[in-house]
């Protein structure tokens, strides 16, 4: 065999083993691709399933603080209510039994007329009876000054005042300058500072001034009836 043939041959070997050679790295490079890849892959499956994880946590604290708070909200609601409904009773209890203390203190003094006139009954003294009602009488207006306001005032000499008188009788007379209650029919009633009752009384009034005045008392005698 010639020379030159021999190194064509080698060259072909050469050549062939090269092929080969790149073949295999080409087949590597494509594995290590291939496993890149199939990594990458694996990766991003792990990341998403700790992110889907994460999110189902988040939403089921999320959802125990929603209910937690609706515990609280309905916990409040009835506590309110219950407090609404305690406020009502007892406001309702405070208007029933307003009058429980006078109530108290007006059965002392039913209970010194029972004495009073058991002790009539007895004795048939009129005079010890009669004393025996107007203690019973002075001791009930003290008690009604004294623990609710209410004050009996006396209106005999006073000028007269619309406010706190009602004249039902006029007595035209020269020795009056101004309009003045000359007697009490029934007497008027503060309670606290403000007139309950007014009283019911005769006026003295000047002459010249008692026909004006009748028109007037009558005017202000209608407009308390109604």
């Amino acid at each position: 065999m010639s020379r030159k043939k021999k190194n064509e041959e080698y060259q072909e070997q050469e050549v062939k083993v090269k092929e080969s050679k790149n073949d295999e790295d080409a087949i590597k490079s494509q594995d290590n691709s291939s496993q890149n890849t199939d990594g990458q892959e694996v990766n991003e499956n792990i990341n998403e399933a700790d992110q889907t994880a994460q999110m189902e946590q988040d939403a089921q604290k999320v959802q125990e603080e929603i209910l937690n708070l609706k515990d609280q909200l309905l916990r409040k609601q009835a506590e309110f209510e219950n407090f609404r409904k305690r406020i009502f009773k007892e406001k309702e209890d405070a208007i029933k039994y307003s009058n429980q203390m006078l109530l108290l203190d007006l059965t002392s003094v039913i209970d010194d007329f029972e004495r009073a006139m058991k002790s009539a009954d007895e004795s048939k003294d009129f005079d010890t009876f009669h004393k025996g009602v107007v203690m019973i009488e002075k001791q009930l207006v003290s008690l009604l000054e004294k623990n609710w306001g209410l004050k009996r005032f006396d209106s005999t000499g006073e000028v007269f005042d619309p406010e706190k008188h009602q004249a039902i009788a006029v007595e035209e007379s020269t020795e009056h300058d101004t309009a003045t209650v000359l007697e009490d029919y029934q007497k008027g009633y503060y309670y606290n500072d403000r007139i309950l009752r007014p009283a019911k009384v005769k006026i003295a009034q000047p002459t010249s001034n008692a026909s004006n005045f009748n028109n007037n008392n009558n005017d202000n005698n209608n407009n308390k009836e109604n």
